[in-house]
């Protein structure tokens, strides 16, 4: 992508009435647009790094037996009546009325559309176990739309619901989603902690979340240093200092965390509600066993610009960096323009997503915007650089001569 035909510009002002870094940061970048509270436009780069988050998630979702799907956010009321959450969720779902004043709202979340859509299906215990995910926009009616992506009204969010006979099966399954949690948020470059937390509008059960400990987050965990310990304030029987006790070898730490990720065992609620019933072996109607999981896609993507950037911009980290290199050429002779457009050619050649600074500026704004947007490698073509490239890593302070061999040995290409 050449950045001269690059839709968006940046800015050296931060957006008025911003406080949290990541809506700071990619605002002034041109990833987002702030539309109205909580609600964002994701622009050519931004969506990049969304679609990227999205893939990996798909990958890992896939990789545990997922199976795609897309289902309807405009919802009948009559629906959400039978499982109760019609009034139990009014607080959070926008409600209204049709133009033939039938009331219908829009979905927070997926589970009643589930139990009525595989009602349709499930016949036999041989019908089951299966997993349903969804990559979709979700609407919330957030009271305090506030801290950029990662408290919005309108968001996109990975929702999967598994379905199966028996508790203990689901009880398996659910541990193998958990694994998959912590190699998607490994994978996309965020360091978390799996926290017991109450299953609130859900289920009746505990639950897990994905935390990641920052000074920003809204959610008090309660975590031990010394094992895996942790539980979110909302159902913890501990304090800061205490003795673990789940290992009585650590002390109790309070952190506060933002919330990237949960899961939630819903057993038979939602089934029995709907009227989701399979045959058992000996023809008996039972009614099938649920789970939910859910990431938030554009909640991660906040949460790691405020877990990676500096004083001077965003700091991608490689799995979903808008582009790998940043290629910024300096100078209009014809030498290093034949060595730039060279270089741009020979890196898209090897599959490198090259982000390709061709514009008339000045080398100063260049540099600047280059820390600000955060792509993960920086080669600059100029005429003090000669036949070589000045190679940069974002984030480090130091930048070095390589060759064109040596640049591709650098991005494995």
């Amino acid at each position: 992508m050449r950045q001269s035909q690059l839709f968006t510009k940046t800015s050296r002002q931060a957006p008025a009435g911003e406080t949290s870094i990541n809506a700071q940061l990619l605002e002034r970048a041109g990833f987002v647009t702030k539309h109205m509270a909580g609600v964002y436009n994701f622009l050519p780069l931004g969506w990049r790094v969304m679609t990227k988050i999205a893939n990996i998630i798909r990958e890992e979702m896939n990789a545990v037996g997922g199976q795609e799907v897309l289902f309807t956010v405009l919802q009948p009321k009559e629906l959400w009546d039978k499982s109760g959450r019609w009034q139990g969720m009014k607080e959070v779902m926008y409600q209204f009325e049709d133009y033939s004043g039938k009331p219908v709202g829009l979905a927070v979340t997926h589970e009643e559309v589930v139990a009525d859509t595989i009602k349709r299906f499930v016949r036999s215990y041989k019908d089951l176990p299966f997993a349903l995910y969804q990559i979709q926009t979700k609407f919330r009616h957030e009271l305090r739309a506030k801290s950029g992506l990662n408290r919005g009204r309108e968001f996109l969010m990975k929702d999967m619901y598994s379905c199966h006979i028996t508790q203990d099966d689901c009880d398996k399954y659910y541990e193998t989603v958990m694994a998959a949690y912590t190699k998607i948020f490994d994978r996309i470059g965020l360091a978390t902690k799996i926290v017991e937390a109450s299953g609130g509008d859900f289920t009746d059960d505990n639950t897990h979340e994905w935390q990641v400990l920052t000074d920003v987050g809204e959610d008090h965990i309660f975590w031990c240093d010394a094992c895996n310990f942790a539980q979110n304030k909302e159902i913890a029987r501990v304090k800061d200092g205490d003795a673990c006790p789940n290992c009585a070898k650590g002390k109790i730490k309070v952190s506060r965390g933002i919330e990237v990720g949960n899961i939630f065992k819903l057993g038979t609620r939602y089934s029995e509600a709907i009227g989701v019933n399979f045959a058992d072996r000996n023809s008996k109607p039972e009614p099938v066993v649920m789970a939910s999981y859910g990431i938030g896609v554009s909640r991660a993507m906040g949460t790691t610009v405020e877990m990676h950037h500096d004083a001077n911009g965003m700091i991608w980290p490689e799995s979903i960096a808008p582009f790998q290199v940043h290629l910024i050429r300096l100078g209009d002779t014809e030498a290093v323009k034949k060595q730039a457009d060279k270089m741009y050619h020979d890196l898209n050649k090897r599959g490198v997503e090259v982000l390709y600074d061709d514009r008339e500026t000045s080398a100063g704004e260049k540099f600047k915007d280059s820390d600000l947007i955060g792509i993960p490698h920086r080669l600059v073509v100029s005429e003090r650089s000669g036949v070589k490239f000045e190679y940069r890593r974002r984030g480090e302070q130091s930048s070095r001569l390589v060759t064109a061999t040596a640049t591709f040995k650098l991005l494995k290409r």
